[in-house]
């Protein structure tokens, strides 16, 4: 089953797989900053996008699940807001140089090769002063998974995070928080327990 098909799979449920909620860091440091434009990579069915158009952020999310964009459409919908939302790699999609305010990345893994490509393309799109908002899982979170399936997070722990690899690919960045904590997650029925997640509030330079 290639990635494309995991995701629409996933997403099919009519149950959201990850809750309608904004995931709980996103939601707590998004409305520190003034709404411009935002680009939510991996927005899956758009429970983070939705909430920063709710704030009054314009958002641009894309995922590879043409499933993931039909309830993201949706949940836009039940809220009375309105998301563009794009499906393909990202590898094929382009956006202008400095063309947004803030990048929403929660939980968006990728291949270790990718990992650092995928990154600094993002650079490229954030403006100067552009803040980037990201949670992930640690490299620790493979232990947490072992333990409890339910807590969720990929196999590989390569396409997991640390900070050094933060401070790495982000190393043009002011650092508001980074941090790699311990928490119980509740997120719909995929994040479900006590796992290891990387934080990461940055500011371009």
């Amino acid at each position: 089953m290639n990635m494309h098909q995991k995701w629409d799979e996933r997403y099919s449920d009519p149950e959201f797989a990850y809750g309608k909620d904004p995931n709980v860091f996103f939601k707590e440091w998004l409305p520190k900053f003034e709404p411009g434009a935002i680009l939510m990579p991996a927005d899956g069915e758009g429970r983070n996008g939705v909430y920063a158009a709710q704030l009054g952020w314009k958002v641009t999310s894309f995922d590879l699940s043409t499933e993931g964009k039909s309830k993201a459409l949706l949940l836009a919908q039940e809220y009375g807001i309105t998301i563009d939302y794009i499906v393909g790699d990202f590898e094929q999609i382009n956006f202008e140089k400095e063309a947004f305010d803030a990048i929403g990345l929660v939980y968006a893994h990728f291949s270790a090769e990718m990992k650092p490509i995928f990154h600094k393309k993002l650079d490229i799109y954030l403006k100067s002063g552009g803040i980037i908002i990201l949670e992930a899982f640690s490299k620790r979170q493979i232990d947490f998974k072992k333990q409890n399936p339910r807590v969720g997070g990929p196999d590989d722990i390569d396409m997991l995070y640390s900070t050094d690899e933060i401070r790495a690919d982000f190393n043009n960045y002011e650092i508001i928080v980074l941090e790699e904590i311990e928490l119980v997650l509740e997120e719909g029925k995929y994040h479900n327990g006590v796992g290891s997640v990387i934080r990461f509030v940055g500011r371009k330079k």
